[in-house]
């Protein structure tokens, strides 16, 4: 009888372990600008009743700003990669760690400039009304939740962030 009691209890420390692990959802973690930097949050478009129209067009400006801006991404992502490394070396070299922040830079405000563009097309997509009820939902400066996790090596807290 012991040893079944003991059995089943480690049968459900483990299942509760498990399903812990599972519901667990650490995003994209710190700087990968996970959840909504492709634009506007689909929540808040939702609560802006758009007509099929308007959703098809900011739909496709959305497919097209993923396009353009997932190669700058990937170099971006590659880049800080690149920059761990050196980090990690036995004696950093201060010029190697310098230029790679720069291109970090660099990426990084090539992303800000297209997610500008698009942010701007979308305002266009929205009636006057709508756009002040978007103003309404007190969005500071994007209109999602943006980067989820925080801004990782070199980024920026809060970039886009929604709240």
């Amino acid at each position: 009888m012991k040893k079944l009691t003991m059995t089943l209890v480690t049968v459900f420390v483990v299942m509760a372990l498990s399903a812990y692990a599972f519901a667990y959802d650490p995003g994209w973690g710190r700087g990968h600008g996970g959840a909504g930097c492709s634009g506007p949050d689909t929540s808040i478009l939702s609560r802006l009743n758009l007509t099929p129209g308007q959703t098809t067009k900011i739909n496709a400006l959305r497919e097209a700003n993923l396009r353009d801006t997932k190669p700058l991404k990937d170099r971006m992502y590659s880049k800080r990669g690149d920059l761990r490394l050196l980090w990690l070396q036995t004696n950093p070299d201060q010029n190697k760690i310098t230029a790679a922040q720069k291109e970090i830079r660099t990426l990084r405000d090539q992303m800000q400039d297209k997610m500008t563009t698009f942010r701007l097309e979308v305002l266009k997509v929205l009636t006057p009304e709508q756009q002040e009820k978007l103003k309404s939902f007190k969005l500071g400066h994007g209109f999602g939740h943006g980067m989820k996790g925080g801004p990782g090596m070199g980024g920026n807290p809060g970039m886009m962030r929604g709240n």
